[in-house]
């Protein structure tokens, strides 16, 4: 049972913050990069692996996950977000100036810390890459406390390939050893085609201290980490994270109830040992 401050400020994170959009850049043929300031000067302290509910006023809101951290982004709101119906639609048509809703930070954040001192995979398919890139940043800036540090991405065409030049900055200037996959090639396409799962067998780590962040459909996120734990990481050490649709964001809708847990409560960052059997349940 909540106490009645508890439940006074949980209805009080229903209201949006209005913040305008200082820049809005794109980054594919159907997804946009909003940089965001709050309008009544209070900045957003967000965490990598954190989301809010970003609104579109008159039309309503959806999850959106933290996408910043790089370069001068440090205290800005920084969302990456494609245009899926009419919500995302309205908000990636937001012209700078133009004003939006934020609700939150919700959730927890990814253990970057904790990875320090061995090696870290991040795994990112679709959409996933925009969550996991402030946890790539945190580990960047701190980049002689860890080991190899790999990103494995996938996406449908080369053409959802999201931040190709930033990738290709991690890698010369960063040593991060970088694989990139499709579903499908095209003209002027001559890398792997296929599943993200397809790099996991060809890449060098230590199982034994590596940690693994992984952001994408959930089918895609279960098959990754079986490979990862068939190529020895423990299952305690893969780390995934559940963007179910969710409505609220406190807790009091129960919209994004997964087994006995409430992703935006508990999550959205889980140790897949803890999830993964809920993940293979069907209609769960």
């Amino acid at each position: 049972m909540t106490t009645l401050s508890e439940d006074v400020e949980r209805r009080g994170a229903m209201i949006p913050r209005p913040h305008r959009v200082r820049a809005r850049r794109q980054v594919s043929h159907d997804t946009w990069t909003l940089e965001l300031d709050p309008v009544d000067g209070r900045p957003v302290a967000i965490g990598p692996g954190q989301f809010t509910m970003l609104y579109a006023f008159g039309i309503g809101e959806v999850p959106i996950s933290n996408g910043g951290g790089g370069p001068g982004e440090e205290n800005r709101l920084v969302q990456t977000v494609r245009v899926v119906g009419a919500v995302t639609r309205a908000l990636c048509a937001t012209e700078p100036g133009g004003v939006v809703g934020v609700r939150g930070p919700f959730g927890n954040t990814w253990p970057v810390a904790r990875a320090r001192g061995g090696d870290v995979v991040f795994v990112a398919g679709g959409l996933g890459l925009p969550p996991l890139r402030p946890a790539i940043h945190q580990v960047l800036r701190d980049r002689d406390g860890y080991g190899r540090v790999l990103l494995l991405y996938g996406a449908r065409t080369p053409a959802d390939l999201l931040f190709l030049d930033e990738i290709e900055t991690w890698r010369q200037a960063h040593g991060v050893d970088v694989g990139l996959v499709v579903d499908a090639g095209g003209p002027g396409w001559s890398g792997e085609v296929g599943l993200v799962t397809r790099l996991i067998p060809g890449i060098e780590l230590d199982a034994g201290t590596a940690t693994a962040f992984v952001a994408g459909p959930e089918i895609m996120m279960r098959f990754v980490a079986e490979d990862l734990h068939t190529r020895g990481l423990d299952l305690d050490s893969v780390h995934v994270t559940l963007e179910r649709t969710m409505r609220c964001g406190v807790a009091l809708c129960g919209r994004c109830q997964v087994g006995p847990t409430l992703v935006c409560r508990d999550g959205a960052v889980y140790r897949y040992s803890d999830v993964g059997p809920l993940l293979s349940v069907k209609e769960l």
